[in-house]
Order: C-alpha cells, then sequence, then structure tokens
C-alpha cells in the first residue's frame, strides 16, 4: 500500500501520468486525423 499511495500523492508521478496522457490523446487525433483524410481522397478518386 506504501507504493500505491506514493505514485498517487507523488507531483512527478502526476505530471508523467498527464504528460502521457496528453502525448496519448495527440496521436489519437493524428490517427483519426491521417485515416479520416485518407479515407476522403479515395473517394474522390
Amino acid at each position: 500500500m506504501n507504493l500505491l499511495s506514493m505514485l498517487t500523492n507523488d507531483p512527478v508521478v502526476m505530471f508523467s501520468f498527464g504528460g502521457i496522457a496528453i502525448m496519448l490523446g495527440i496521436c489519437a487525433f493524428y490517427v483519426y486525423y491521417f485515416i479520416k483524410h485518407i479515407q476522403d481522397d479515395s473517394k474522390k478518386n
């Protein structure tokens, strides 16, 4: 339990999880963006 409470109270861990969440959100947006535009381009041809 000490490890779990340390992870939930340590600001460095919180910033790391926040940074990873932002990075994964940006990656998910770009995957959606490129797939959408690839599908739009294939419909035009």
